[in-house]
């Protein structure tokens, strides 16, 4: 096996890594974290999703400014007046840390900082222990925190994790969606996960 070593600004430095595409990534890895170690400075070339955002035909029950997250479809919907959607491709938690429920989005941010939680760092000692928002950044160009969990709806780096079961729990959209929908969400808007 070839080995390629990447430094890193911070706590990240020196880490050795397969040269095989991120594909290649062990599965143990999580993917909220796996731009960091398999393409570092991937953020910095805008990229879209492979799964185009569209407006939709909507029946479900719920109102006008509600998101709902389908795990299974993985996808995302904005309900709209009028009985449409703005429907989008998600990632959604892997197997063993998919959750659905109700929550609702208590803070917004912009180009938000990342600090793992502890729950990460028991499974994934070697990650830095904070760090600054930007293209780099795991969490991507925007995020919106639900509740007071540890989950999150926020932008990502890899497109072709979207419509992949790939995260600890989070959903996460490509950069140009979620900024989409942060432009959308309000503080307060209820979030409906469903499996």
């Amino acid at each position: 096996m070839k080995f390629k070593l990447f430094s890193f600004v911070g706590p990240l430095v020196g880490l050795a890594l397969l040269t095989s595409p991120a594909a290649a990534v062990p599965d143990l890895i999580d993917l909220e974290t796996r731009q960091i170690i398999a393409n570092p400075g991937i953020g910095t070339q805008p990229r879209q999703s492979s799964i185009p955002r569209e407006t939709i035909s909507y029946t479900g029950k719920e109102s006008p400014g509600t998101v709902v997250v389908s795990t299974k479809e993985r996808r995302l919907y904005f309900v709209l007046p009028g009985g449409q959607a703005v429907k989008y491709g998600v990632g959604v938690g892997r197997p063993g840390f998919e959750w659905s429920g109700t929550k609702t989005v208590s803070n917004k941010k912009e180009w938000p900082d990342w600090t793992p939680p502890s729950q990460m760092l028991k499974r994934r000692p070697d990650l830095p222990r904070h760090m600054k928002g930007g293209p780099d950044n795991p969490l991507g160009a925007r995020a919106m925190y639900l509740g007071s969990s540890l989950y999150r709806i926020h932008g990502s780096n890899e497109p072709d994790t979207i419509g992949q079961a790939v995260s600890s729990g989070c959903i996460r959209m490509s950069n140009e969606d979620v900024t989409d929908l942060f432009s959308r969400v309000k503080i307060g808007t209820r979030v409906t996960v469903v499996r």
